[in-house]
C-alpha cells in the first residue's frame, strides 16, 4: 500500500529531522561553517639571529622586568615594528624634520648608536651582523664574573691558570707564583686588555670553559642572541661572534655596574710587579687621547679590540647634557688604525645631536630568542628529556575545529547525535502519518 503525504507535511517532517540533529551535535562542530584555524607562527628578519612571535599590536606584551635597573636607566619595551627594523640590513634611521643626517664619513662594517638611559636605537647599520669580537667580548665577561668576584679577593697564580693563552695576545703581566687581589686583574683586563688576567680570573671563576658556558647563558638573559662564546678573551676562535646590537647591551648592562664603570673609565693605574709596581695605561684613545687620538669629552670607557680576523672593535659610552650614549663599531674598512675611533666620536657627536630629534628604530631591550636560534651554546652537549617542548595548547589537525581530537570519544559522541537525530524523525514521521489518517478517515 503506497501513502501519499501533502508536500508540507513532509517538509515539516524534513524539517523537525534537522533540528533534532542539530540540538545534539557539538557546539564546535556545528559552528564549521565559520570557523578558522590559525597557527603561530615566527618573523625571520634579514641578516638577524632574533626572530620570534609577532606579538599582538592590540594587546602588547608586558616590558620586561628590571629590578636590577638604577632609577637614572629606566627600561623601555620596544615595539615589533622596532625590532622589525633592526633586522634589516643596510643603515636603519628615523629623522624627524630639521634632524642632522648621519655621518657620510662611516666605513664600518656594522655600527649602532643607542640611548643608554631609554634602551632607544636612534640609528644603526647591519645591527645583527656575526661578526668577530676580538677584546670587546671582555665587557661580558665583566658583566658575568665581576659579581662573584670582589675586588679584595687574592688569588696565587699557577702555571696552570696562565695556560693555553693563545699565541700574540695581548697581556698585562701576570706572573705564576705571585699572588693578585682580584682588583689588580680587573685593571689588567680593562685597561691593557690583558688575556693573561682574563685567564686568571675565569680559573678563580670556575675554569675557562665553565665561564664561557655562563658567558653564553648571560647573553642570552640580556637578549643578545647574535653572541657565540668560545674563548672568554675575545681572542679569534671558529664560531666565535657578537654584534653591534649585542655589544651595545653588553655596554649599557656595565653602565649599571659601579665597578665596571670605575674600571672601564680608568685612565691610568699602577700594576703589582716584582716587589715593584708598574704603571698601565687605557690602550681606548678615545678615552686617553694618544696616539694623536683626541680624548672625547665625557667619555666613559667601555672596550676597544683588535685582532687580525675582527680588525678594529670598540664599544663606548658617553655623557653630555644629562644624555648617556652607548655606541658600537665594528671593523672600519677605511680610515686606517685608529678609524674605529674617529668613527666612534662621529657617532657620538651625531647622537647627542639628534636625542629628540629621532624617531628610535629599536631597543637594546631583551626580547625572546627563536626556537631556531636559542640553542644550546657552542660545545654544550644536550641534556636528557625529549627534544622538544610540547605546544602550549591543543592544536586542531587540518580541517577540523579547535577541540576535535579525533579519539573515541567524539566517535561515541557522533554515534550518539546520529541516534537522537533518527529518534527524533522517526517520531516526527510517525506523528504525520497518524495526523494525516485521521484527516483521511471518513466522517460520521
Amino acid at each position: 500500500m503506497t501513502i501519499r503525504l501533502p508536500a508540507r507535511t513532509a517538509v515539516s517532517c524534513s524539517a523537525l529531522c534537522v533540528v533534532g540533529a542539530l540540538a545534539l551535535v557539538p557546539g564546535p562542530v556545528a559552528a564549521l561553517g565559520g570557523a578558522h584555524t590559525t597557527a603561530t607562527g615566527s618573523r625571520v628578519g634579514t641578516g638577524s639571529a632574533h626572530t620570534g612571535p609577532t606579538p599582538s599590536t592590540a594587546n602588547p606584551p608586558p616590558a620586561p622586568p628590571s629590578s636590577s635597573s638604577p632609577p637614572s636607566l629606566p627600561s623601555q619595551p620596544a615595539t615589533p615594528s622596532t625590532h622589525a627594523t633592526l633586522d634589516r640590513p643596510g643603515t636603519q634611521v628615523r629623522l624627524r624634520a630639521g634632524a642632522p643626517g648621519v655621518p657620510r664619513e662611516m666605513s664600518a662594517r656594522s655600527w649602532l648608536v643607542a640611548d643608554a638611559d631609554t634602551g632607544d636605537v636612534l640609528a644603526a647599520h647591519n645591527a645583527h651582523l656575526a661578526l668577530p669580537p676580538a677584546s670587546t667580548l671582555k665587557a661580558l665577561f665583566a658583566l658575568t664574573v665581576l659579581p662573584v668576584l670582589p675586588p679584595a679577593v687574592r688569588h696565587t697564580v699557577t702555571e696552570a691558570d696562565l695556560a693555553d693563552i693563545g699565541p700574540g695576545s695581548s697581556l698585562v703581566g701576570v706572573r705564576a707564583g705571585r699572588t693578585y687581589r682580584a682588583s689588580d686583574l680587573w685593571r689588567g683586563v680593562f685597561l691593557n686588555s690583558g688575556n693573561d688576567a682574563v685567564h686568571v680570573l675565569a680559573e678563580m671563576n670556575g675554569g675557562w670553559h665553565a665561564t664561557a658556558t655562563q658567558m653564553q647563558a648571560k647573553a642570552r638573559s640580556l637578549g643578545a642572541h647574535d653572541t657565540r662564546v668560545v674563548s672568554p678573551d675575545g681572542y679569534d676562535m671558529p664560531g666565535q661572534v657578537s654584534s653591534a646590537y649585542d655589544l651595545a647591551v653588553f655596554g649599557r648592562a656595565g653602565l649599571r655596574n659601579t665597578d665596571f664603570v670605575r674600571y672601564c673609565a680608568t685612565v691610568r693605574a699602577k700594576f703589582p710587579g716584582d716587589g715593584w709596581a708598574y704603571e698601565i695605561e687605557n690602550t681606548n684613545r678615545l678615552l686617553t687621547g694618544a696616539d694623536g687620538v683626541a680624548a672625547y669629552p665625557g667619555l666613559i670607557g667601555i672596550k676597544n679590540g683588535s685582532t687580525s680576523q675582527a680588525g678594529s672593535t670598540l664599544v663606548a659610552a658617553a655623557r653630555r647634557g644629562g644624555h648617556t650614549l652607548v655606541v658600537t663599531v665594528m671593523d672600519p674598512q677605511e680610515g686606517g688604525r685608529f678609524a674605529v675611533y674617529e668613527e666612534a666620536r662621529a657617532l657620538l657627536d651625531w647622537g647627542f645631536g639628534a636625542t629628540g630629534r629621532v624617531d628610535p628604530v629599536g631597543s637594546l631591550q631583551p626580547r625572546p630568542a627563536s626556537p631556531a636560534t636559542a640553542g644550546p651554546p657552542a660545545g654544550a652537549r644536550p641534556g636528557p628529556g625529549p627534544a622538544a617542548a610540547p605546544p602550549a595548547g591543543p592544536s586542531a589537525p587540518a580541517g577540523t575545529a579547535a577541540g576535535d581530537s579525533g579519539g573515541p570519544g567524539d566517535a561515541l559522541a557522533t554515534a550518539g547525535t546520529l541516534a537522537g537525530a533518527a529518534a527524533l524523525g522517526g517520531g516526527a514521521v510517525a506523528l504525520a502519518l497518524r495526523l494525516h489518517g485521521r484527516r483521511s478517515a471518513p466522517r460520521p
